[in-house]
């Protein structure tokens, strides 16, 4: 109830968000500038889910972290960074100088530190779901992304405003679209992962302190990576741009791209050694273990029970692997000594194994 709760008020704020936004560039340019907006969302989002396939993420902690990177992420930047820049005026800094010191210092700091609160108030609410370093990374990606869209309507509706009655009134608009959705739709993934990594590392420790140490360091990383995208934007010429663009921020998403390979194939390792586990025990069988610790293998199992048991089949496979999954990451947890209480969940969890194969094998007409 209060996960709903909570991601209703953030829906509200975050029409508020938009409202603001609307005022800024007009609200005649907002509509065109949302649906642009909804490209890079939607790439950023299909990837996430791409990331999050071995145990998926309860959806009202994804709402809520969406939600609170398309508020209150975007109120509180929108307010602190307009105010700094309005400060270096008064105090007789010329407006460009002022503008690029706010996109270059302010920002990243506030951006940042904002999103990072919001991962921070996932992991304390939904504790026992934010297992590590992909849920972290998740959590991290789903805030950035619910931030760069609403940021994403604020460029696209200043470009289409800007450029309204003019001969080349697509020009900007296709600029700035290349620029947001083609060039850089990940970067404020890129720079809140930091945090979620950093969180999710913390996630493992038995502590439940531990991410007071972690959040700075992540918040470090996060907020060098934006400082240094935002300066190569505003203070270099297109060509000092690209070369860094090229040569900095292109290898660091490669690098990122890889540890979160990386991470998936370890978390594919995780099932396969718990249920390893409940394989000596007699609760699993040894393929059953074999094809639950591939995601291929989970593919081709579930089209073989759609073939042999049309959809409700294929739909009883998923749950079995799901509460296969679930099971296997339990066990997990308390082979950390992160939540030993979770050893008190795992009859249930047998139990609805053993259900689902039973499910499923009712489905199957072989």
């Amino acid at each position: 109830m209060g996960a709903v709760v909570a991601a209703a008020v953030l829906g509200v704020l975050g029409l508020v968000a938009v409202a603001v936004v609307a005022t800024s560039v007009g609200p005649t340019a907002v509509p065109l500038a949302a649906l642009l907006a909804l490209v890079p969302l939607a790439v950023v989002l299909a990837t996430i889910a791409w990331v999050d396939r071995w145990e998926p993420e309860p959806l009202p902690a994804l709402a809520v972290a969406f939600g609170w990177g398309a508020s209150v992420s975007v109120l509180v930047a929108l307010v602190v960074n307009t105010g700094a820049v309005e400060v270096l005026v008064a105090l007789g800094t010329g407006l460009g100088e002022a503008s690029a010191v706010g996109a270059t210092v302010v920002a990243p700091v506030i951006e940042e530190v904002v999103k990072a609160l919001g991962v921070l108030v996932v992991l304390l609410a939904w504790r026992r779901s934010f297992d590590g370093p992909v849920d972290g990374l998740v959590y991290g990606a789903t805030v950035a992304a619910g931030f760069a869209f609403v940021e994403n309507i604020l460029y696209f509706g200043a470009a289409i405003s800007g450029s309204m009655g003019l001969e080349d009134s697509g020009a900007a608009v296709a600029t700035v679209f290349v620029l947001r959705a083609v060039v850089s739709p990940f970067a404020h993934v890129m720079f809140t992962a930091c945090v979620g990594l950093a969180l999710g590392i913390a996630a493992r420790s038995p502590s439940p302190t531990a991410w007071l140490l972690a959040l700075p360091t992540g918040l470090v990383a996060a907020v060098g990576l934006h400082a240094l995208w935002n300066t190569t934007a505003v203070r270099s010429s297109s060509g000092g741009f690209v070369a860094a663009y090229v040569t900095v921020q292109v290898p660091v998403f490669l690098a990122l791209v890889g540890l979160v390979v990386w991470l998936r194939s370890r978390e594919g390792r995780v099932v396969r050694d718990r249920l390893g586990e409940y394989a000596r025990r007699g609760i699993v069988g040894p393929a059953e273990v074999t094809h639950l610790s591939s995601l291929g293998d989970r593919r081709r199992a579930q089209a073989w029970a759609r073939a042999n048991g049309g959809p409700r089949a294929a739909r009883a496979m998923r749950d079995y692997q799901r509460a296969a999954t679930v099971l296997a990451f339990q066990a997990h947890r308390v082979h950390l000594q992160r939540d030993l209480d979770a050893l008190r969940d795992e009859p249930a969890l047998v139990a609805a194994l053993a259900q689902a194969r039973t499910r499923l094998r009712a489905t199957l007409t072989v």
